[in-house]
């Protein structure tokens, strides 16, 4: 025996709706709950609008332009402290002071003198250093120089005996024809040269 259902008036108005509109209420009804959670929701409140508009988002252009410049200061100020430290012209004297009041065991003696002997080998002066280096670039440089120049040379040399060539191997007698003499002298040379 099959039970017959009875069918409720909701039921009825879906299956109506159905009808009418050709399409499935319920299909319907789930694209639109989809489209919600894609979008975020139904929305803000007015409320929540206006604490998010007053907000700070932590991005300030002008906060973060002082930054970067206190940092790039920090920089240079630890450059320069570290120049004037390598050239040894510590203006603060309480640094000097600190350095004799440390004990040392006998095996760091050894190793402080050690330290100090390569830093000795170094030259002190930065200008000493900078000249050094210019020396070695201006060395480099004429190297270079002359190289170039060399090669210049050879080109234009190699370039003077092409044009003697061809104006010898394009000579031609008062009928029109080409001195064989030349072209003969020519042939002579490349196979002397491929021979040896």
């Amino acid at each position: 025996m099959v039970k017959k259902r009875a069918i409720s008036a909701d039921e009825r108005g879906d299956v109506e709706t159905e009808n009418r509109t050709g399409g499935s209420y319920l299909k319907k009804k789930k694209m639109m709950k989809k489209n919600l959670q894609r979008l975020g929701g139904k929305g803000l409140s007015l409320e929540a609008f206006a604490n998010a508009k007053t907000r700070s988002n932590d991005y300030n252009p002008s906060l973060i332009k002082k930054q970067k410049e206190f940092y790039k200061n920090a920089k240079f100020v630890k450059k320069y402290k570290r120049m004037v430290k390598q050239q040894g012209e510590h203006g603060d004297s309480s640094v000097a002071k600190r350095a004799p009041e440390k004990q040392t065991e006998p095996g760091e003696a050894d190793n402080a003198d050690r330290k100090g002997k390569s830093k000795r080998n170094k030259p002190h002066n930065l200008n000493e250093l900078y000249m050094k280096r210019r020396e070695e670039e201006e060395k480099a440089r004429m190297e270079r120089e002359a190289i170039i120049e060399a090669k210049k040379e050879e080109r234009q040399r190699a370039e003077v005996r092409r044009k003697e060539l061809r104006q010898k191997m394009f000579k031609k007698t008062k009928s029109g024809q080409p001195v064989m003499k030349y072209r003969i002298e020519h042939l002579l040379q490349t196979l002397q040269g491929s021979n040896s």
